[in-house]
């Protein structure tokens, strides 16, 4: 099931980084979109087959399709995909709507079932396009109605009513996106490591479920990328959310990221990719670093931990809270800044006496290259990184 998965991961990435009629088709034009279709997936490392191309203009189907990795034999098979509503987009191509059949995948006792995918607004651009963003897919909105796995006859997951929604940038503004999902759940009492079940009992959380939400955008111009938001809530748990801001991420850099992921598609199985490695890693180097967060909004986790702990160890919750208060400034030590440990050492304290929010933020008064990041991290004294960040820890804010 790994290549599947490798697939499936492979697919969702290129999916998420990303409206002259087109009438009186015959086959030799639905083919030109399937080829149009297949090409701008092999840019993103995918490949793209199928049987038979049927219709027209108005609905088109591609019959027997399955998607995978170059150079790997086993593929995920689609089925069939429909199209409709083609128009001529400045030689390219404007997909009204992409949809799939529902589809059933079973390996190694584990089923995957996802039905009610659909893509409305696909663009598919003409070779060479000059466009900023020409060598992307881009999408109005994605919606997936139901995914779910299932381990035997047991629900092991299921995310209702997935939605993506994706504004492209015009007139030298972002391109703007967001994303979330009516709910999932999830079974835990499917995890047999023996060290996990009994904790996950002990909380109760033999069966959870939340809900996720994005929001972010993309200026093509300067690379600026950033996700103001970006969170996973359990329900009576918490809430952990995370955002993150960087520069470089321009057109330019996703071509050469592209152009290296077909360098290492490309070659042979069990091929030596360590250069290619290092070339990724010489690229991200490009990219310049603007600020980065982690929070945790509290929903009685906290306050279930602290308890479970207590009877683990014959302590009452209060002890073990005021135990984690006393060890906190003894494993701060280390980063020899004594403005963070004090800061750190506060915010725990408030937060254990009052669990609300936790957040972790790096906000330098610049941008901080990469490279300089990498640099730090390697050097004799990488806590001076967290200077060079500027890192605050909060509570209950």
């Amino acid at each position: 099931m790994n290549i599947h998965r490798k697939t499936l991961g492979t697919l969702a990435l290129s999916t998420f980084l990303f409206v002259g009629t087109f009438s009186a088709a015959q086959a030799q034009d639905v083919n030109a979109v399937a080829e149009r279709l297949k090409a701008l997936l092999a840019t993103n490392g995918m490949s793209l087959e199928w049987t038979g191309v049927s219709g027209d203009a108005s609905e088109m189907t591609m019959e027997g399709v399955s998607i995978g990795v170059p150079n790997e034999t086993d593929k995920v098979p689609l089925g069939t995909v429909t199209l409709t509503d083609i128009t001529d987009d400045n030689g390219g191509f404007l997909i009204g709507s992409l949809s799939l059949q529902d589809y059933s995948l079973t390996e190694d006792g584990v089923t995957m079932d996802v039905n009610g995918v659909e893509m409305t607004g696909l663009r598919l651009p003409a070779e060479g396009s000059t466009d900023v963003v020409g060598s992307l897919m881009m999408y109005s909105t994605f919606d997936v109605d139901n995914v779910s796995f299932k381990m035997g006859d047991k629900d092991a997951f299921k995310m209702t009513a997935l939605h993506f929604e994706v504004d492209p940038p015009a007139d030298g503004k972002p391109m703007t996106f967001s994303g979330s999902t009516e709910g999932f759940t999830a079974d835990l009492t499917l995890i047999d490591d023996p060290q996990s079940k009994p904790v996950i009992e002990a909380l109760g959380y033999n069966q959870i479920a939340g809900s996720f939400e994005l929001e972010g955008y993309w200026q093509p111009t300067d690379g600026r990328m950033a996700f103001s938001t970006y969170d996973i809530t359990v329900d009576n748990a918490g809430t952990f959310g995370m955002t993150f801001d960087l520069g470089g991420y321009t057109p330019d850099f996703i071509k050469q990221i592209q152009d290296m992921q077909k360098q290492i598609a490309a070659a042979p199985a069990g091929s030596d990719n360590s250069a290619q490695g290092l070339a990724m890693l010489g690229l991200v180097q490009q990219l310049t670093f603007h600020s980065a967060s982690l929070r945790w909004d509290d929903d009685s986790l906290t306050g279930k931990v602290l308890e479970y702990v207590g009877k683990q160890q014959g302590m009452s919750a209060a002890d073990v809270a005021n135990q984690a208060k006393a060890i906190v400034p003894f494993g701060l030590a280390q980063l020899n800044n004594p403005e963070l440990t004090a800061q750190a050492s506060a915010a725990v304290n408030a937060y254990l006496d009052d669990p609300q929010s936790f957040e972790i933020a790096a906000k330098p008064a610049q941008a901080v290259a990469f490279a300089l990041i990498m640099a730090g991290a390697m050097s004799p004294s990488p806590q001076d990184l967290v200077k060079t960040l500027g890192v605050v820890v909060t509570a209950n804010q």
